[in-house]
């Protein structure tokens, strides 16, 4: 193990052990910027597009490593009361931002009008500052919703294990991440023959928006994800998927497909958005990241390993497109679910 790699487990451990002093040290040195806007990619509908985003007093630049990007990140100064227009396809609004410097705002197009279906691109600008961001316009003909994790379902981060979970969160970024090998081809496949709505629903901090931007580009993931991230704070470590979830079933009235892994709350929290929407929920895939020793926790649900047994389980369910699913998982009946790796029990 070099120097630099002794350092950095030397920064982890202290991150399990000691966090305050980790941001102390790590943010000293850290190069203060003009402030910056940070605006999530957002899925909406014809007749109404909510956007959300942060807005940074004092945001940090520069950093020759992912460490320090990532904690100066985390540790940029919110700016409360600042004053920001939000526009979106000859629509604006100005509103200020609150005591933990987010700001959202639900953009209506002119009377009589809707907003055409389709990408499309939004911008938030503060005192010369400005951000774009992608929205997807989902017409109300798309087929499903789906709403998927990240860390441990589509990112490999080790939730499980304290030391690679702080080791991923800070030592890697949006290049560096390591992709759960074939879950872009499974999304991909759910996207046709005809486009879903996709949403991203994620414990990851909003401060890591274009991390994971840049993550689902780099690997493929299908374009025109919606970005719901976590606040971080006291009130946050719990219950912060739910109502994100809930918001996202009533504003859009699709049948839903809910992605997640085992390694924390998924097939809990999606047990109970289930039981919350009765029969909206059209199907639910966990990955296998461990911690599946109790089988009730699955109940109706699809346990896979493997990428390739849940899209061939969405093909046979007529989620998915069976030829897009031959082509991109050869091994992998879609008319055929093997048993011995994708487990679904009954409700």
């Amino acid at each position: 193990m070099g120097s630099a790699q002794r350092c950095h487990r030397k920064i982890l451990l202290m991150a399990l052990n000691r966090p305050l002093a980790l941001l102390l040290l790590l943010t000293t040195s850290a190069a203060l910027a003009e402030p910056a806007v940070l605006l999530a990619p957002a899925l909406g509908r014809p007749d109404g597009v909510l956007l959300q985003g942060r807005v940074l007093k004092e945001a940090p630049s520069g950093g020759s490593t992912a460490l320090t990007r990532n904690v100066r990140r985390l540790t940029a100064s919110n700016w409360e009361g600042a004053r920001v227009e939000v526009s979106f396809q000859g629509v604006s609004v100005s509103v200020k931002s609150g005591h933990d410097g987010n700001f959202e705002v639900n953009l209506r197009p002119p009377e009589g009008q809707r907003f055409p279906a389709g990408a499309s691109e939004a911008e938030a600008k503060v005192e010369g500052v400005r951000a774009r961001a992608p929205v997807e316009v989902i017409p109300d003909s798309a087929p499903l919703l789906v709403v998927s994790d990240f860390d441990d379902t589509v990112a490999v981060t080790n939730v499980t294990s304290p030391v690679k979970l702080v080791e991923s969160a800070l030592l890697k970024d949006g290049d560096t991440q390591a992709v759960v090998p074939g879950m872009a081809a499974f999304y991909g496949c759910l996207r046709k023959p005809t486009s879903p709505a996709f949403a991203l629903v994620s414990g990851s901090p909003v401060q890591y928006l274009p991390r994971i931007r840049t993550f689902l580009e780099r690997h493929g993931f299908p374009a025109g994800f919606g970005l719901y991230l976590r606040d971080i704070g006291p009130g946050t470590l719990a219950g912060y998927k739910q109502p994100a979830i809930r918001r996202l079933l009533q504003q859009f009235p699709q049948p839903v497909v809910l992605v997640g892994d085992s390694g924390e709350k998924d097939p809990e929290v999606y047990a109970q958005i289930r039981d919350e929407f009765p029969g909206r929920v059209k199907a639910i895939y966990i990955r296998d990241a461990g911690r599946t020793e109790d089988p009730a926790r699955f109940q109706g649900m699809v346990l896979f390993k493997d990428p390739g047994d849940a899209a061939a389980h969405a093909a046979a369910e007529g989620l998915a497109d069976t030829a897009c699913v031959a082509a991109a998982f050869p091994k992998s009946a879609p008319a055929v679910v093997p048993a011995a790796t994708v487990k679904q029990t009954a409700p």
